[in-house]
Formats: C-alpha cells, sequence, structure tokens
C-alpha cells in the first residue's frame, strides 16, 4: 500500500458513488452506459473470485466486495428500476468487438496459464477497455451531465494514479506488472480528450459539450 494506490481507490470509489447517487437521486440512468456498467461487472467478477480461496487483508476484501455488490447494483438499477429511462438507443456500442480480443489476449498474453490467472489477466485486459461503451454514448449525444461528467473524470483519474502506484513500487520493492501497467496506460490514454474536455469546460462552469 502507498498514497498513490490509496488515492486511485478512493478516486474509484467516489467514482461508483457519484455514479449510484446520480440515478438514485435524479430517478434516472439517462447518460449512463448500460454496456460499460456489464464489462465493468465482468471484470470485477473475473477479478474477484480469488475472494473465495485467498485472504489479504481486510481492506482488500472489504474493496473487493463493495466492486462486486455496487457493479450488479448499478446494473440493476439501470435494466429493472429505472429502465424505462435507460437511453439503449444511443448505448450501441459493440462489445463483442472488446470480449473477443481481450479473450485471446488473456488466453496468450498472462502470467501462467491457469483459470485463475487467465480470470485475472481478463479483468486487466477488459477494464482498460470497457469505458469505450460509455465514452462511444457521449460521443453519439454529443454531450454529458456534469454529474456524468465528474464520475468519468473520478473513474479516470483512479486509473492514472494507479500508473504512479506501479512506478513508485519500482523504485521501493523493485517490482513491477508489465500486463498490469500496459492495460493501464491504455485506459489512461482514452481518458485524454475527455480530460481536457473536463479541464477546459466543466471546472469552468460549462457543459460538457464534444466540438461538432
Amino acid at each position: 500500500m502507498n498514497v498513490f494506490r490509496l488515492a486511485g481507490d478512493m478516486s474509484h470509489l467516489l467514482a461508483i458513488i457519484i455514479l449510484l447517487i446520480k440515478i438514485w437521486k435524479t430517478r434516472s440512468c439517462a447518460g449512463i452506459s448500460g454496456r460499460s456498467q456489464l464489462l465493468f461487472a465482468l471484470t470485477y467478477t473475473a477479478r474477484y473470485l480469488d475472494l473465495v480461496t485467498n485472504w489479504v487483508s481486510l481492506y482488500n476484501t472489504v474493496m473487493k466486495v463493495f466492486f462486486i455488490a455496487t457493479s450488479y447494483a448499478t446494473i440493476y438499477l439501470m435494466y429493472l428500476k429505472f429502465k424505462a429511462t435507460y437511453d439503449s438507443n444511443h448505448d450501441t456500442f459493440r462489445v463483442e468487438f472488446l470480449l473477443l480480443p481481450v479473450t485471446i489476449l488473456a488466453l496468450v498474453l498472462n502470467h501462467e496459464f491457469s483459470f485463475m490467472e487467465i480470470l485475472w489477466t481478463f479483468s486487466i485486459y477488459l477494464e482498460a477497455v470497457a469505458i469505450l461503451p460509455q465514452l462511444f454514448m457521449v460521443s453519439k449525444t454529443g454531450e454529458a451531465e456534469s454529474i456524468t461528467s465528474h464520475y468519468l473524470f473520478a473513474l479516470g483519474s483512479y486509473r492514472a494514479l494507479y500508473i504512479f502506484n506501479w512506478i513508485w513500487r519500482y523504485y521501493t520493492e523493485e517490482y513491477y506488472d508489465l500486463i498490469a501497467i500496459i492495460a493501464g496506460i491504455v485506459q489512461t490514454v482514452l481518458y485524454c480528450d475527455f480530460f481536457y474536455l473536463y479541464f477546459t469546460k466543466v471546472l469552468k462552469g460549462k457543459k460538457l459539450q464534444l466540438p461538432a
């Protein structure tokens, strides 16, 4: 544990809390990609199946349970409780174009060809691209609500902070994980345009609108 990982975890928690509060208070999931949320739920399920076999710490266990539970709670809110507000017309990204290559990559590039290790690797690769349906949806509608923008910023910050976590661990522990590092860089790069718009528009009180 170090300050960058802790800050990254808190940013991740904040993103999820912002999303759930947004849906619950507005009684609407407009502007949120259900497909991205399904991919995140799959990510956490695959990564944290070791919850029943490996004990690391109370902090680790609580975080795993929180991410799994909230991902399925979000899916419940979007596809059942507030289904009428879900904008399926704009949430049209073909997720099979992500799932197939991610699965193949996890089978080919992994640390160890074992069931749990392949699931972990699959989750790392999938998380790197799981936000694409959400970004695609924003690009189709041309704008995003401020609260949705805050959610995306917190989510993007989480992964960017984890890059600093890996740098810190390399210099202090001489440990690194190329799969996690490269996937984290890819994920952060996907947010770059959004980060620019967030700082130049949302933080100045303007609505996030994509250039025509």
